[in-house]
């Protein structure tokens, strides 16, 4: 593990592991269909952007909370593969984790998601000290423990990082988070309480614009992302790819845009990055198993000039 002096990225929020089976076609409600394969990785918002970046060579700690059943295992034994310092992960023992279970298209590689949530208690926010992270540049939220979440966000601000928050589903006490952020990136679902279903995503970044953060990122699957940046509206296509399952795309394509964040690159750029990352991700099964190397994404880039 590196000292915590030279983490560079925090992040804190969920981690479980996935159990994935490959369908030929997803069965109606009462139906059935065969399982072609069966298989379990790692995944979690969080945590999946954070081997994210520690694959493109970012040093990085994840603060979380599993217990000690073989699913809290497996989350250790994923973070510590993946070279994530998890030194402050709360283990409960004798609880359970969080897990999923995947249905995976073989046609579309789209995917329909079963999890539990486990009784592994949160994080609370007298739980949260950021203070050893002296090096740390950014703090990256999933907001699935809000109070943690939100407390976390203060000291960060407080201490100069930038934080970014992956907003997947709007919750109780979402708004708040988003008003200590300085990047969201969002799924097109967050905004849908504030500007209804089917709404451009440019009504929806305008939404989100009030609350506060500088930087507002929607993720639109197939369709590319588009950005927004102080006024400034920035569009971006998903990159074609074979694809086989975009479990994690989102999660990968946070990690990557850090990434970018970290290195100084504009919008632009960083959601370039990002989508190509995550559409290299989408060429194998499982939320982590295709996350590429920085190489990798390098010279994807150069092959594909025009995107």
């Amino acid at each position: 593990m590196r000292s915590f002096e030279e983490i560079e990225v925090v992040g804190l929020g969920q981690a479980c592991v996935d159990y994935l089976g490959r369908v030929p076609s997803y069965p109606h409600e009462d139906g059935k269909t065969e399982l072609l394969d069966l298989q379990s990785q790692c995944g979690g918002p969080a945590s999946t952007a954070l081997v994210t970046l520690s694959r493109l060579g970012i040093s990085t700690c994840f603060l979380g909370s599993v217990s000690d059943d073989p699913i809290g295992v497996e989350v250790l034994k994923g973070l510590r593969a993946d070279q994530v310092d998890y030194s402050f992960l709360k283990i409960t023992p004798g609880h359970t984790s969080q897990f999923a279970f995947i249905a995976v298209s073989r046609e579309s590689g789209n995917r329909t998601i079963f999890w539990h949530r486990g009784s592994t208690p949160p994080l609370k926010k007298e739980e949260v000290d950021l203070s050893p992270f002296t090096g740390a540049k950014v703090l990256h939220l999933d907001g699935l423990m809000i109070e943690a979440s939100v407390e976390a966000a203060r000291q960060a601000r407080a201490r100069g990082l930038k934080v970014v928050l992956d907003a997947g589903t709007m919750r109780e006490g979402s708004l708040e988070l988003v008003s200590q952020i300085d990047v969201l990136i969002a799924s097109a679902r967050f905004a849908v309480p504030l500007v209804g279903e089917g709404s451009p995503a440019e009504k929806a970044l305008e939404a989100l614009s009030r609350f506060g953060p500088k930087e507002i990122v929607i993720t639109l699957g197939p369709k590319g992302s588009v950005g927004w940046n102080r006024g400034k509206v920035v569009a971006q296509s998903a990159f074609p790819v074979d694809v086989v399952d975009t479990t994690g795309a989102g999660d990968v394509y946070h990690g990557a845009y850090i990434y970018g964040l970290l290195k100084g690159w504009n919008m632009k750029a960083c959601m370039r990055f990002a989508s190509a990352t995550s559409a290299l991700k989408c060429r194998a099964i499982g939320a982590r198993e295709g996350i590429p190397t920085l190489d990798e994404v390098l010279t994807f880039l150069e092959t594909e000039p025009g995107i």
